[in-house]
């Protein structure tokens, strides 16, 4: 009995092992180049993708009704048309209103929110626009950018709405045959190593429970099931102030790579280990636009070393045991936030998987590369888990499409301000927080 019991312990010290396939490909820049070219090819190419969607769904959700152009309609005749939503808003900022902010005396906007009673929407294609009135259609859910089809009629100057169609949830893989072990991967954000607000010691007991170097033997073992650790943005903080274009003294430049430093020593401790994603956030040192490329791995000379190692683009896909992952570093949810109302950050992530787009409202208002024959943000194949780092609290929810289609959304807190990751077992796609605390109970 002893005998037995010392080879199970031995086999729970075992690193779980999961097949892993990047699939980000369409988020790479490398042969692109800028010649001048404007936003409006990205918004042609994502309005001839999802166009064909939604005429082929047409029929089936309005077959009695003719499908038009916006040049076509005609005045009281029902019908169909397909475009691209602009939302007009009024309190949108403009670098013209910038410039004269200093000569008027108007309250300035909270800059969480731009929304206003009086926004309203305008639907377009390739032959012309038409504004969008009726209750059906509602300003505040819909954002620039968003490709719909819309039952109604054209009236003098307007075009009256009685439904929407939304691409839905795309098609997605055949669901593994469920696993009867337990595998894990843990997702983390915002560690911001360098920050007045981190704490090394919370980051290292969060290593350290990776790694299986904390707890007993119980936890151990749970730790050892772990296979994946994917660090979703904004790992670092560089001192701004360093950041001015002089030359700087031999003190501030060890300022500068301090965090990097320390953040390279933590990420070598998980890579010898067990693999480890890291992409990049708004803050750290990576192209400002989307998709964002990763991080250069001369920054970490120590994890670099490791092929567990992976620096990773935002957006970010990739399948584990055929099990398909794609997040963001928050970027597109945060903006989403601006322009939009939604009772919680899920509900924003799930209309963009029901619009089939992670940005829409790049490149209006988020910063994106002028692709000229792609959108890459369109999302052909619906993921089983939707994640997006840097926001406020941890949440989760399990939504399923028309399709039999089960996606499993994760927001995943800041780390360095609420000392949260997320742990989501893979058998069942169910998640949960994990607290990591450093106070000292009297």
């Amino acid at each position: 009995m002893k005998e037995t019991m010392e080879i199970d312990s031995e086999k729970a010290f075992q690193r779980k092992q999961s097949s892993y396939n990047p699939s980000d490909e369409k988020f790479e820049i490398r042969k692109e180049t800028y010649r001048g070219q404007q936003y409006s090819q990205i918004y042609f190419a994502r309005l001839h993708m999802l166009r064909t969607i939604l005429y082929s769904l047409a029929p089936n959700w309005k077959p009695h009704l003719p499908v038009r152009t916006v040049l076509g309609l005609e005045e009281g005749k029902e019908c169909i048309v397909v475009g691209t939503l602009y939302k007009h808003m009024q309190l949108k900022p403009s670098i013209l209103e910038e410039y004269s902010k200093e000569r008027t005396v108007a309250p300035l906007v909270k800059v969480h929110n731009f929304m206003h009673t009086d926004d309203y929407l305008v639907l377009e294609d390739e032959s012309g626009r038409v504004k969008l009135s009726g209750h059906a259609l509602s300003p505040p859910v819909y954002v620039t950018g968003v490709v719909v089809a819309l039952h109604g009629k054209a009236g003098p100057g307007d075009f009256v709405v009685e439904d929407v169609l939304e691409a839905g949830l795309p098609p997605q893989i055949e669901t593994p045959l469920k696993s009867k072990e337990d595998k894990y991967v843990v997702f983390v954000s915002g560690l911001r190593v360098g920050s007045g607000n981190s704490n090394p010691l919370q980051f290292q007991l969060l290593v350290d429970h990776i790694t299986g170097h904390l707890g007993d033997e119980k936890e151990q073992g749970i730790a050892a099931q772990i296979v994946q650790v994917v660090i979703a943005g904004n790992s670092f903080e560089i001192p701004r102030e360093l950041l001015n274009g002089q030359t700087l003294a031999s003190k501030d430049q060890s300022r500068l790579s301090e965090p990097i430093k320390e953040l390279d020593i933590l990420l070598t401790q998980i890579a010898a280990g067990l693999p480890v994603d890291i992409m990049p956030g708004l803050d750290d040192p990576a192209n400002f636009s989307l998709p964002q490329q990763p991080l250069n791995r001369c920054l970490f000379p120590g994890s670099s070393a490791y092929n567990t190692f992976r620096s990773c683009t935002n957006p970010h896909c990739f399948d584990l045991d055929n099990i398909r992952f794609l997040g963001t570093s928050g970027q597109n949810i945060d903006d989403l936030e601006k322009y939009s109302e939604a009772k919680d950050k899920l509900e924003f992530m799930e209309r963009t998987l029901k619009w089939r787009h992670l940005a829409p409202t790049a490149p209006n208002t988020l910063g994106c590369y002028p692709f000229t024959d792609m959108d890459p943000f369109l999302i052909e194949s619906c993921p089983h888990v939707y994640f997006v780092g840097n926001q406020d609290k941890y949440d989760s929810r399990l939504i399923t499409g028309s399709e039999g289609q089960m996606v499993r959304l994760i927001s995943i807190p800041k780390f360095c301000e609420t000392g949260v990751a997320v742990v989501l077992n893979m058998r069942n796609l169910e998640s949960h927080a994990l607290s990591l605390g450093t106070q000292l109970i009297s």
